[in-house]
Order: C-alpha cells, then sequence, then structure tokens
C-alpha cells in the first residue's frame, strides 16, 4: 500500500503549529484537512486524554458557532497520536489564513466554565473531561502562536527529501 500523506512527513522535525495536511476535491467543492500541532511529536510528552476530550468538546462546539466560518467546518477532532487536532474545512486556504481562527479558538477554552456536551446522554465517555487542564494546554498552545506568529515555520511542515532505492525503501534527508 502506498503510504499516507502524514505518515510521510518528518515526524522528529515537526514543530508546534499550524500547517495544511492535504486538500481533496469533493465534486463542486474542496475540503483541506489541516493539522494543529500543539506538541513536539516523539519530543513532548503527549496531551493528557481527558484535557484532549474536552479540548475537543470545547473547540468543536466554538468552531461550529463561529459566525464566521461555522459553515465551513467540517471537522474537529484529535490525533490519535495525542499531539495535536484535525481541522477539515470546506474550500483551501494556506495555513495563515486561518491563524486568527486557531488563536481565537484556543483563547475561547480559558473562558469557558463548563465542558459543552459533557453528559451520559450527550457524550462517549462524559466522565472522562479535565477541563482545568485543557484550559492550560489552550493557554499554552495560544501564547506560543501568539510568540511565534511572524515564524514561517509553524505554517510549513519541515522540509524533506523523500528518497526511494532501487528496491523501493523509503529514506528521508533532513
Amino acid at each position: 500500500m502506498e503510504l499516507i500523506k502524514s505518515f510521510s512527513v518528518d515526524h522528529t522535525r515537526i514543530i508546534p503549529g499550524i500547517f495544511l495536511s492535504r486538500t481533496d476535491s469533493l465534486g463542486e467543492y474542496s475540503v483541506t484537512t489541516y493539522d494543529i500541532r500543539l506538541k513536539k511529536p516523539n519530543r513532548e510528552p503527549a496531551i493528557d486524554v481527558a484535557a484532549m476530550h474536552s479540548l475537543e468538546h470545547i473547540i468543536a462546539t466554538y468552531l461550529r458557532n463561529d459566525p464566521e466560518w461555522k459553515d465551513e467546518v467540517v471537522y474537529w477532532g484529535p490525533m490519535g497520536c495525542l499531539t495535536g487536532f484535525y481541522l477539515i474545512l470546506k474550500g483551501n486556504r494556506a495555513p495563515r489564513e486561518i491563524y486568527a481562527l486557531m488563536l481565537k479558538s484556543f483563547r475561547y477554552v480559558e473562558e469557558v466554565r463548563e465542558v459543552p456536551g459533557a453528559t451520559p446522554v450527550s457524550c462517549g465517555n462524559y466522565l472522562m473531561h479535565n477541563l482545568e487542564t485543557a484550559k492550560w494546554y489552550a493557554r499554552e498552545f495560544a501564547d506560543y502562536l501568539e510568540a511565534n506568529a511572524e515564524n514561517s515555520g509553524i505554517f510549513e511542515y519541515p522540509g524533506t527529501e523523500r528518497l526511494v532505492t532501487d528496491d523501493g525503501q523509503n529514506f528521508y534527508d533532513s
């Protein structure tokens, strides 16, 4: 099988940021998947599971209620590696174009007094939430985004050249 694009990015060099993962055409429109990376993969501890769950609920609710963006949001959800989130939007925008949206979304978490949808009726694991730790991660990431707004590295995956040998083995030249 062919390696999917997100597995062909050198995860030893990714830093926190907002990255374009892929764009797909779906008939009359396209959708773009963004990698919203809060942690350095394999170098920083993963995000606490309960806090990640709370961030998912809070930011998904925020995005789907934002007057400017709600009709563009297709999906917001956690990465399996617990180092960030995937955001899927209609259209094709550069990561810098969603910077303000991500900054507002993570700053909003600090204002929340309870996790939306954290009830047995609304959530499949309603007891697994940690609002205070979610606020800490949100503040950390928002502060990082603000401090690095002019750093192009938070908007572009680190460059690598994928080398393939005659027998099909993949190597990465960083």
